[in-house]
């Protein structure tokens, strides 16, 4: 019986020391590296910024042209960028049902004119007869009052073939004002009503160049007021850039960009229609102005923030701020941070609150040099 039980023990004394060794030979896990970031100190700054928005060169006027009389349209006589002069005439309608009612209007009016000739010769005979006693003044009354009426009847007539005239000629598009056709909107065939757009019409004359400003900038826009050369406008094509004074902003918001349109005087620049540019102007400058790359703003839990760095413990931590705009590659700051604390500036996507980090050392740099 002994026997067994010696084996027994020498067993789980075998099992104890492999167990045991295993523990000694067991490794600790590598500790984590210490992120390298590259950090700028806060230095406020007298500065303003630039703001660039997107423009298009239009004309001061532009007029949707319409013909004021239904019907079928029986010819174009222009096409899309023909230069037109005042008084030309740039499409027709069929003018077949406008002649026949100007027909129609001619026939009355000759209809009432011999009427009222044979009221007018009446009244002259019964007031004869009046005179002579041979009737009464209830006679001669009626006789005044048909004439009246054929007087009336003569100059309803009159009006209504004048109307009927001018119908007729409205059965022709013709140009109010020298300028470019900027849009063809109705093809010959298409039958139209009165007053739907055919063509569009830029009035030569005075250009504007149009953008579109975002609500937080429309105050500061508008503060520029009609100072003459305010704006300044740069041509995608090239050329010299042009003096710009602002004309209008919008009252009321684009429905689907929410954004205000902007217009701004050019005169009469050398530019043509439709060319894109972008519109510059400058914000006051401000004392202690804070900029910084954008490579050290990042988003934490909804808010804007940059990582600031202690630098006798060297961990980080998040400091949310407010931004004023961007301007480049540069974010400026409008609250949130102060001269002298130190920013990361690159690296900050991997970073979490109280990290401990070290300063970026640049290779090419010389021997003892760190990068800020």
């Amino acid at each position: 019986m002994t026997q067994p039980i010696a084996r027994s023990s020498i067993a789980s004394l075998v099992v104890a020391a492999a167990l045991a060794a295993a523990a000694c030979s067991r490794t600790e896990p590598a500790a984590e590296p210490v992120r390298a970031v590259k950090t700028m100190t806060i230095a406020g700054e007298t500065s303003g910024m630039t703001l660039e928005y997107a423009a298009e060169i239009r004309a001061r006027t532009e007029s949707r042209l319409g013909f004021r009389i239904g019907g079928k349209i029986a010819r174009r006589n222009v096409d899309l960028g023909d230069s037109v002069k005042a008084g030309q005439k740039l499409a027709e309608l069929d003018p077949q049902d406008a002649r026949l009612g100007q027909d129609a209007a001619h026939a009355a009016l000759a209809a009432a004119q011999v009427n009222r000739d044979q009221a007018s010769a009446d009244l002259e005979r019964f007031q004869g007869l009046k005179a002579q006693g041979f009737i009464s003044a209830a006679d001669l009354e009626r006789r005044e009052s048909t004439f009246k009426s054929a007087q009336s009847a003569l100059d309803q007539a009159r009006a209504q073939a004048a109307l009927q005239g001018n119908q007729t000629a409205y059965a022709s598009l013709v140009a109010d004002a020298a300028g470019v056709i900027t849009g063809v909107e109705a093809e010959p065939g298409m039958v139209v009503a009165a007053g739907t757009p055919v063509l569009r019409l830029a009035h030569d004359g005075p250009r504007d160049v149009v953008f579109s400003v975002p609500e937080d900038k429309v105050a500061l826009l508008r503060s520029l007021g009609d100072r003459q050369g305010a704006l300044v406008v740069r041509l995608w094509s090239g050329g010299e850039p042009l003096a710009a004074t602002l004309r209008e902003v919008a009252a009321a918001a684009d429905p689907t960009t929410r954004t205000f349109l902007a217009k701004a005087d050019i005169g009469r620049a050398p530019v043509q229609l439709g060319q894109t540019a972008t519109v510059v102007f400058e914000l006051p400058k401000a004392d202690h102005t804070i900029r910084l790359p954008l490579s050290a703003v990042a988003q934490s839990q909804g808010r804007t923030v940059v990582w600031v760095l202690d630098e006798k413990a060297m961990t980080v931590s998040p400091q949310p701020i407010v931004v004023a705009g961007a301007d480049g590659n540069s974010v400026v700051v409008a609250s949130g941070l102060a001269a002298g604390q130190v920013v990361v500036t690159a690296g900050t996507h991997t970073l979490n609150a109280g990290e401990k980090v070290k300063r970026y050392a640049d290779p090419a740099a010389p021997a003892g040099g760190t990068a800020r």
